[in-house]
């Protein structure tokens, strides 16, 4: 029987082995799907387990998007791209890293039928998966793309990637068309943001890339002020959807069902 993994730190709030079981199952594959808290240092022996076969595949989530990058043999365009990996297989005996978020995340947006062009975009966070919104979002033809970070040295390196993007100030406030939360605050119920939005004209597009709980305070405070809201869950089950594609070369079907596992 195949095995499949998606690691974090934390991890109890993944979904992923709900979703791909589901899939597993409806389509008749030989196969499982767990998910394991890991730390740093954990990395290397895994990576082992993948080249001797004893995993077949994995997902990856905060905080070893990039620094999973150093174990493997390959990066796929996306990935090098971006310098964040998502998804993990053995190919050709070469252990391949792939970034399905970029691609999820589009999807996502396209769902709402939400249009990107033009728009000015606000981005609250630098973690691992930012690179691959901003990749999306510049596929979309955002007119601007802003970024903030408690921790600036790391917007600073995002911009070594994306020349264009504009760092703005930790508690700043620049006008925006579309706000992303793409930080990992609100994986608690009681977390806060912390930035006042309401002096921002109503009417805007609240992200957030947190699916778990599915309404965190940042949605919460939005829709009070009058905004749109979304939250990760399209772009969590469309990313998903690609890697279980590269896995066992079936495209799961993405139907009415899946909402309801997932709100369950």
């Amino acid at each position: 029987m195949k095995k499949y993994l998606v690691i974090g730190n934390p991890i109890d709030h993944s979904l992923s082995p709900k979703l791909h079981n589901y899939w597993i199952k409806k389509n008749n594959i030989e196969a499982v799907y767990d998910k394991q808290e890991l730390k740093s240092h954990d990395l290397k022996d895994l990576i082992i387990k993948i080249r001797n076969k004893e995993i077949n595949g994995i997902n990856v989530t905060v905080p070893f998007k990039n620094e999973i990058i150093s174990y493997l043999d390959e990066l796929s365009y996306e990935a090098d791209l971006t310098k964040s990996v998502n998804t993990i297989y053995l190919k050709n005996d070469k252990i391949v890293g792939h970034n399905t978020d970029t691609e999820g995340f589009e999807l996502a947006i396209k769902n709402i039928n939400y249009d990107i062009s033009e728009k000015q975009i606000f981005i609250v966070g630098a973690g691992g998966v930012v690179s691959s919104i901003i990749l999306a979002l510049k596929k979309m033809k955002a007119s601007k793309i802003l970024l903030s970070n408690r921790t600036k040295n790391k917007a600073e390196n995002l911009k070594k990637i994306f020349r264009d993007l504009k760092i703005i100030d930790w508690g700043k406030l620049p006008d925006f068309d579309v706000v992303i939360n793409a930080t990992s605050i609100g994986l608690d119920k009681n977390d806060e943001l912390n930035i006042d939005f309401s002096k921002i004209k109503n009417g805007r597009l609240f992200y957030d890339v947190i699916y778990n709980p599915k309404q965190t305070n940042f949605i919460k405070n939005a829709k009070r002020l009058g905004n749109k809201t979304e939250n990760g869950k399209k772009m969590f089950i469309y990313q998903a959807a690609a890697a279980f594609k590269i896995w066992h070369g079936i495209k799961p079907e993405i139907d009415d069902k899946i909402n309801d596992l997932l709100d369950e």
